[in-house]
């Protein structure tokens, strides 16, 4: 038994009609059945004190008893607690109580967390209570993440042999959940056609009709995991605030822009938790100590601390969840300098400068330590290297590249550092050479098909991506990709607007661009 009138202080006003106004004076008192007396001691908790002392054993029992007592606030904390804590192990069992909850919000949360680490998820006891139609939901999502696509058989596999005798009827339903076209043809042969549980003609018949007939879903590709972003730059003589969104699984440009933000070129960018951040640059008419975050969830901008210098040419990255810029140009003089901005303290501040002045270098964090390459200093285009020690807060020269590069585009992958392309003085490159720290020495590498400085870089799907840049008379919007398996750049589709003084990020699919970097389905074109 509880007493109304506490809990009258936090209810919805249909339970205070229901305590204060229609109950008679000696039904004051009302049964809470099936209630554990440890939850009832929470809810007290939560009435008396407005705090809860939370944990994952109980949360799931308390939110149920919250909802059924429409303490709201109570069931939004439970739920900002349970999302605090998803795991491969959780997910599926928070998802089922959002939906009886009718919290929309957390459903939708736990089912992109589902999509996205699905390949841990399958492997779970949890995933074992997902009905038939609800498999099938997620094995259809364009959305889900699977590295190969003989996957979502296995996971098809697994869930029915868990309980063979009464899921064996939903294994020809779950069959067109496949992506064939993804599949090489021995594989489908190999593991598919040939799996015991493909015995029947029925069943041969379900996978052919989704290889041969005209069956949008097997022939649809799935989303990335991550696209790339390029970001601003100059087009037409004039900064712009383009951002094209790359999807490697497709090969296909999206415009994804924001008019919120403002044209910006030869800026620095950086992903860190969620977010974009734009830093420096200029406009042709100001050069920019601004520093711009974009929420990746919401597709909102929003403006940080300004660097304590003006910065175009910027070299930026990241270390240990704070923000370095590097050098640039301040519109006066060629910088040494270098700040940082610390997350956790919204602040900037500076520390040591580097041993020479360079803008339009470029820059890259490997194991801990920041390396930046290239440049010009006012006068020449440089070749030379340093390292920055984050615990001695030194610059330290190490062995310069074989040819002077500013312009030069820098990436860190698989324990090297690549720098490529750029302008040596006299022509744009099309070379490129890959640093090893433990032997401090540089290597060539195969060169891009196209010469170009100014581009954008970054590393996708374990491939190297060159995209738009400067020739040496116009601007570009072609793309390539390195494979270092190969040694060779292979050209991709190009960006749909002529660019250089780009910047580019890997960021992960939200399911605000989700559908945007997806190729038109026949329905949408009809």
């Amino acid at each position: 038994m509880v007493s109304s009138g506490a809990l009258v202080q936090r209810a919805r006003c249909c339970h205070r009609a229901m305590f204060e106004r229609w109950a008679p004076a000696e039904q004051r008192a009302f049964p809470l059945g099936g209630l554990s007396p440890h939850i009832m001691s929470l809810l007290l908790e939560w009435i008396y004190t407005a705090s809860v002392d939370l944990s994952l054993d109980t949360v799931q029992e308390l939110v149920m008893a919250a909802d059924m007592l429409l303490l709201e606030d109570l069931v939004q904390i439970c739920f900002d607690y349970m999302l605090e804590h998803l795991n491969v192990h959780s997910c599926i069992s928070v998802w089922h109580l959002a939906d009886v909850v009718l919290s929309a919000q957390t459903r939708e949360v736990c089912r992109w967390f589902i999509l996205k680490h699905f390949e841990e998820v399958m492997v779970c006891e949890e995933f074992q209570q997902l009905t038939a139609e609800e498999l099938s939901d997620f094995l259809e999502d364009d959305g889900l993440h699977v590295e190969e696509e003989i996957t979502v058989f296995q996971a098809i596999v697994q869930w029915v042999q868990h309980d063979l005798k009464c899921r064996k009827g939903h294994y020809n339903m779950l069959l067109p959940t496949i992506r064939y076209s993804l599949m090489p043809y021995n594989v489908i042969k190999n593991h598919i056609l040939n799996h015991p549980l493909t015995g029947s003609l029925y069943s041969l018949v379900t996978v052919h009709r989704n290889l041969f007939l005209n069956n949008e879903l097997p022939l649809r590709p799935r989303q990335p995991e991550s696209v790339l972003l390029a970001i601003g730059g100059c087009s037409e003589g004039d900064a712009t605030n383009a951002i094209e969104a790359y999807n490697y699984k497709t090969d296909f440009w999206t415009n994804i822009s924001s008019q919120e933000e403002n044209p910006r070129a030869h800026h620095g960018s950086i992903v860190v938790d969620g977010f974009l951040y734009c830093l420096g640059g200029f406009n042709r008419t100001e050069r920019f100590n601004t520093m711009r975050r974009l929420d990746l969830a919401t597709f909102t901008w929003s403006e940080m601390p300004p660097m304590y210098e003006r910065r175009c040419y910027v070299s930026v990255t990241e270390l240990n969840g704070r923000i370095y810029a590097l050098g640039g140009y301040n519109g006066q003089s060629r910088l040494n300098t270098a700040e940082v901005f610390d997350l956790r303290s919204n602040q900037w501040s500076m520390i040591a400068p580097m041993n020479e002045q360079r803008s339009d270098a470029c820059c890259a964090t490997l194991n801990g330590v920041i390396y930046i390459c290239g440049g010009f200093n006012g006068t020449d285009c440089l070749q030379t290297v340093e390292r920055y020690s984050i615990e001695s807060n030194q610059w330290t020269p190490i062995a310069p590249m074989s040819v002077p590069r500013t312009g030069v585009r820098v990436v860190a992958f698989s324990n090297l550092i690549y720098a490529v392309g750029g302008f040596d003085g006299v022509q744009r490159l099309r070379s490129t050479e890959v640093y090893d720290p433990h032997a401090d020495s540089w290597q060539q590498l195969a060169g891009m098909t196209l010469s170009r400085s100014n581009f954008g870089i970054e590393v996708v799907n374990k491939r190297i991506f060159a995209v738009g840049g400067y020739n040496g008379v116009s601007t570009t919007h072609e793309a390539e990709a390195y494979d270092p398996t190969e040694d060779s750049w292979t050209q991709v589709h190009h960006m749909a607007i002529h660019r250089s003084a780009l910047d580019c990020c890997v960021v992960p699919v939200f399911p605000n661009i989700s559908d945007s970097i997806m190729p038109p389905t026949v329905s949408d074109l009809c």
